[in-house]
């Protein structure tokens, strides 16, 4: 039987799975954190659900892990060949701080 997805699909979701285990999180406590069920976390890592972009940064940054971890083409699972940093970034602007605009 052929696969519903393509190669590239499939890899992220095997990192999808693979790095929440590797959070040392369960399914449960994932729905938990994101405000989901847990059949909406297994359904995403089976690939009965797509996960959109958005969905995709709340268990990047709940895992500790960049989005390339997750798309990015020829790297393995451990992540150690990834240059992006692991955490989060944040905007350096300071709440309410508007943008100068030169002239």
């Amino acid at each position: 039987m052929r696969s519903l997805h393509d190669s590239r699909y499939r890899v992220l979701l095997e990192r999808l799975r693979s790095a929440r285990r590797l959070a040392g999180l369960t399914q449960g406590d994932v729905a938990a954190e994101i405000g989901r069920t847990q059949s909406f976390v297994s359904k995403c890592e089976a690939g009965e659900r797509r996960v959109d972009a958005v969905e995709l940064l709340e268990f990047a940054g709940l895992y500790g892990k960049p989005l390339s971890y997750f798309v990015a083409e020829g790297e393995g699972l451990g992540g150690a060949s990834l240059s992006v940093e692991a955490a989060p970034r944040r905007s350096t602007r300071v709440a309410g701080e508007k943008k100068r605009r030169r002239r």
